[in-house]
């Protein structure tokens, strides 16, 4: 109980932050860190951009076949629709490539995870704590909002890098290599051109108007760094916000009374007051696979839009489409089914990944003792 007195004798502990937090009913220890602290911000950022480097280096190998695949690449589509295709396609790559090609555009993978994975984790703390400031607001709705706002907030700052990733990891010829400054200068001097519509096109007063369009859109810049970014926003909604959700629920089941004499680890010393008792490794993995297999189905056909859309450039004339052009463009193809192409692929890559990561961050939180 909290004394009266109006000194505070030497050695008495730290104050509590807020009378309103969880915190007020338990003194703060030493080492127990306020969230919106500066040294909170770096340590939950590190372990975000860790939990993003392991998971990504993971399935880095999975990662380029699936792009190859979600793009339709001509040299690789003999191979979709099959788990004897996928095993071909990286046996294709390691022969033409050898074992660096099943990792081709990881660099550009590794620059840009750390610093977007980094991005999400810390802002999915710090916005749930404004979204959700106490237990009794803890609802599905705003954990969704809360993981979307996260990811649509880390996307921002580091799509660039996620083109050039794509750029890299669609080349499949010997000849010609690109290099990331090549790959970088050729997408900032790629423009939109206006194509024929019909057979009125090859009129005078057709062409001229479509001349003076061109020479009026600006050629290129900074703006092709952000191809496919609308659609990368719509898929960021379902993707990261069911991914939060789903974790976080998955975690309150594992952590029921009933279930957590087999499912949680006592209590680490460091640990801050009010955080919920680790899960053990099996119940972390999980959980987090449990939510990347949820995420991915709910984004997954935003996610060939966007590919589409990335590698727009990389083929054909450089025409720039939009979600709706590219979506009946899939549709006219494949089907409906075009929307889930390389989806196989991706369950496989995606739990481990989720898994992984939300392993990674987990512990590596505890380890940094926040």
């Amino acid at each position: 109980m909290m004394r009266d007195a109006p000194r505070q004798p030497r050695g008495q502990r730290d104050p509590v932050l807020c009378p309103t937090d969880e915190e007020a009913a338990v003194p703060r220890r030493k080492g127990a860190q306020n969230k919106r602290s500066l040294d909170y911000l770096w340590r939950s950022g590190v372990a975000g951009g860790m939990a993003g480097c392991v998971a990504k280096t993971l399935v880095a190998p999975l990662d380029r076949v699936k792009i190859l695949f979600q793009a339709h690449n001509p040299h690789f589509v003999k191979y979709t629709g099959s788990w004897f295709g996928v095993a071909e396609a990286m046996k294709d790559i390691y022969h033409q490539d050898g074992v660096l090609g099943l990792y081709r555009g990881h660099s550009a993978t590794a620059l840009r995870i750390f610093p977007y994975a980094a991005i999400k984790f810390l802002a999915y703390e710090q916005i749930r704590a404004v979204v959700i400031p106490s237990k009794q607001y803890e609802t599905p709705f705003r954990r969704l909002i809360s993981g979307s706002l996260a990811g649509v907030t880390s996307v921002f700052f580091t799509y660039p890098l996620e083109v050039i990733r794509v750029r890299l990891a669609f080349e499949t010829k010997k000849d010609g290599r690109s290099t990331f400054t090549s790959i970088c200068k050729r997408i900032y001097h790629e423009h939109p051109t206006i194509k024929p519509l019909g057979a009125d096109y090859a009129s005078g007063t057709a062409a001229a108007a479509a001349t003076a369009v061109n020479t009026a859109t600006p050629r290129g810049g900074l703006i092709n760094f952000y191809r496919g970014f609308s659609s990368t926003l719509l898929g960021m909604i379902p993707y990261a916000g069911m991914s939060f959700l789903t974790h976080d629920t998955m975690g309150d089941i594992l952590r029921h009374p009933q279930l957590s004499k087999w499912t949680t680890l006592p209590q680490p010393e460091n640990a801050p007051p009010g955080k919920a008792a680790p899960l053990r490794s099996w119940a972390e993995l999980f959980a987090g696979g449990v939510a990347g297999v949820i995420s991915q189905t709910a984004s997954y056909p935003l996610e060939v839009i966007r590919r589409r859309m990335q590698v727009g450039g990389a083929v054909g004339d450089g025409h720039r489409l939009r979600i709706g052009e590219i979506a009946k463009i899939i549709l006219r193809e494949r089907g409906f089914r075009g929307f889930f192409v390389g989806l196989t692929i991706g369950y496989v890559k995606v739990a481990p990944m989720a898994a992984a990561a939300f392993y990674t961050y987990e512990r590596t939180k505890t380890w940094l003792g926040i």
